[in-house]
């Protein structure tokens, strides 16, 4: 016989924090007080404390006291993520795999969205791109590289989706995928973002996903086990 689940129980002090409006003026007893409020020991509510910080719901200093922050996936997100890589680096590539289909699945409502001066932006990216990779010596544009593919998702209103692509370029910088010196490989890769671009100006925005898929699959050709994360 089929039970109902059972609701996921979070803590005392992430019920209590959820029930708290956004606002920044909101006050956050201190340890004492909000232990009485919760019905919890000190020891329970420092780790409870704990957890809220890493999952990025609270800011803790010594003199401004407990801060609620707005609801964020990302903290909590590459925090897990961070761990499993370095428990299995071949976890990284099922992260890569996830975040081709979400891109895929969200390209066309994303770049729908994008205004005149977004595509500029984009254009510019490759530009600078570009520059930097004719450049003596060479130098790779990873930052416009994140910057790229980011501004093309950046007016989604599901912001789910935008932190979990922002949280895929975090891992991708920390398990060293943004140091690969082969810069044939990476001047193929700006073409295509090239191309992407101009299809996204002339609304061909089916065909630019095309290019973008196809430009993915480019990451095949120099597959390899993520090292371990780098935090220096």
């Amino acid at each position: 016989m089929e039970t109902t689940p059972k609701r996921y129980q979070i803590s005392e002090l992430l019920k209590y924090l959820a029930s708290l409006p956004e606002d920044e003026k909101t006050r956050i007893p201190p340890l004492a007080e909000l232990s009485q409020i919760l019905g919890i020991s000190v020891a329970s509510l420092r780790e409870q404390l704990e957890v809220a910080r890493m999952m990025g719901i609270l800011d803790i200093k010594p003199k401004a006291g407990i801060k609620k922050n707005q609801y964020q996936l990302k903290p909590a997100l590459l925090a897990s993520l961070s761990y499993g890589v370095e428990v299995n680096s071949r976890m990284f590539w099922q992260v890569a795999d996830m975040r081709k289909h979400l891109e895929a699945a969200y390209f066309i409502d994303a770049v729908q969205m994008l205004s005149t001066s977004d595509k500029e932006e984009l254009a510019a990216l490759v530009k600078k791109a570009q520059q930097k990779l004719r450049s003596i010596p060479s130098q790779l544009p990873n930052t416009e590289h994140r910057q790229f593919h980011l501004t093309m998702y950046r007016r989604l209103s599901n912001h789910l989706v935008f932190e979990f692509l922002e949280t895929y370029w975090d891992l991708y910088r920390l398990t060293g995928m943004d140091v690969y010196t082969d810069i044939n490989y990476v001047d193929r890769v700006w073409q295509y973002h090239g191309r992407i671009v101009e299809q996204i100006k002339n609304g061909n925005y089916t065909q630019g996903m095309q290019i973008l898929l196809e430009h993915m699959d480019l990451i095949s050709q120099r597959e390899r086990p993520a090292p371990r994360l780098s935090f220096e």
